[in-house]
């Protein structure tokens, strides 16, 4: 990696386990997972402690932040004391290509498609998302790796993770062939552009699937 602070930066991602840093190494991966053990902030909102998948054959975003922290959930039997661990990024602005989102929930999946005209990406405004894993090819373009987390703000969001917390930020991210398991997503605006919905019953039709 070149000097964080002119060069962007290149990196290959592809993590089964619990790992938030997004094509950086895996010290620092290692080092958020150590700031999580040591305490993070919750989120205030509750999550249901299901995943959906989310694909895209392309991502830009401007304004990146990462940080370990907690999702609230009511489900008390999969997850003791009602928290789920995740790596949380916020992006200021992104566009998408190529975009799939889906849930399976026994034989039934909704399915997500949005972006396909390469001249009207989806669009999100104040993006945050609490994963479990990511993969993709990641380029940053003025990258800051172990900044307090409370500290971040390029996303321009008020809050991040907790003082003394591992976090990271970036000026831009591009990341091309977006794989991504999460809890949650918000955004202050979507624009699912040529967005198509569709609720399959049986079959195969996941965005994606994991390699063994």
């Amino acid at each position: 990696m070149e000097d964080a602070q002119s060069a962007p930066a290149y990196g290959r991602t592809n993590w089964r386990r619990f790992a938030v840093a997004v094509g950086v190494p895996t010290l620092v991966a290692g080092g958020l997972v150590l700031a999580l053990a040591e305490g993070a902030l919750a989120a205030n909102f509750t999550v249901s402690g299901k995943q959906f998948k989310l694909s895209a054959d392309k991502l830009v975003g401007n304004g990146f932040t990462q940080y370990s922290g907690e999702l609230q959930t009511n489900d008390t039997e999969n997850y003791p004391g009602g928290r789920i661990p995740a790596a949380m990024s916020g992006i200021n602005n992104a566009d998408l290509w190529g975009l799939c989102q889906s849930v399976a929930v026994g034989p039934v999946t909704l399915r997500i498609e949005a972006g396909g005209d390469p001249e009207h990406p989806v669009h999100a405004e104040n993006l945050l998302i609490g994963m479990s894993t990511l993969g993709g090819d990641a380029t940053f373009e003025d990258i800051q790796i172990g900044l307090d987390g409370s500290t971040l703000n390029r996303d321009g969001a008020d809050s991040h993770g907790a003082p003394l917390s591992f976090g990271q930020q970036a000026r831009k991210v591009t990341i091309n062939g977006l794989r991504q398991e999460a809890y949650y997503t918000s955004a202050s605006t979507f624009t699912l552009n040529g967005m198509n919905l569709k609720l399959h019953i049986g079959g195969s039709h996941e965005c994606y699937y994991d390699e063994d």
